[in-house]
C-alpha cells in the first residue's frame, strides 16, 4: 500500500508548543511578580528587568492579560500594573486563553486534497476527535490550577 498520498499535517511542532510554553511561563513570572508587590503598580521594565525578558514583549503579553481582566493598567508617573484579581481566583487556563489564540493540539488538514472516505480522511477525523479529547483534558487541569497555588509551589521548594 503506498502512503505517499497520505496528507495529514500535524502542526503540533516543537515550535509551537515551545511558543505557547514560553509565553505562558513569562505570563505567570511577571503575574508572580505582581503577586508579590501587590497592591503597588510596577512598570514592565521594572517587571522585565525581574523576570528576565524584553521589556517590548513582555508589554504585549501584559496587554493581552490586561484586556481579558488578569491585570490592569495605568498610565502616569505612579501608574503601571497590577493584579486585577486575588491570586486565588487566577486559573492557568484563563492565562493561556488570554495569551493564546489557538489551541495546544490544531490539526492542519487539506481538504481538498483528500478523497472521501478515504484512508486519510479517516484519520483526519481520528485525530481531530483525539486532539479535541486532549485539549478538553489539558484545560480541565489547568482550570484547577490558580496563580496562588503556583506560588505556594515555588515558595516551598
Amino acid at each position: 500500500m503506498n502512503f505517499t498520498f497520505l496528507f495529514v499535517t500535524l502542526t503540533v511542532t516543537i515550535k509551537i508548543i515551545m511558543s505557547a510554553s514560553t509565553k505562558l511561563s513569562t505570563s505567570v513570572k511577571a503575574l508572580c511578580y505582581l503577586e508579590q508587590a501587590y497592591p503597588k503598580p510596577v512598570s514592565s521594565s521594572e517587571i522585565a528587568s525581574a523576570i528576565g525578558i524584553n521589556s517590548s514583549k513582555l508589554r504585549m503579553i501584559l496587554s493581552m492579560l490586561a484586556k481579558n481582566g488578569i491585570v490592569e493598567s495605568n498610565s502616569g508617573t505612579t501608574g503601571g500594573f497590577k493584579l486585577k484579581k486575588q491570586s486565588s481566583e487566577i486559573h492557568l487556563q484563563e492565562i493561556y486563553c488570554a495569551i493564546e489564540d489557538r489551541k495546544a493540539f490544531h490539526l492542519d488538514v487539506r481538504k481538498d486534497l483528500i478523497k472521501k472516505n478515504s484512508l486519510p480522511e479517516k484519520l483526519n477525523f481520528y485525530f481531530l476527535d483525539l486532539f479535541a479529547e486532549v485539549q478538553v483534558d489539558i484545560e480541565d487541569k489547568m482550570k484547577k490550577i490558580s496563580l496562588e497555588s503556583i506560588i505556594k509551589k515555588i515558595n516551598s521548594i
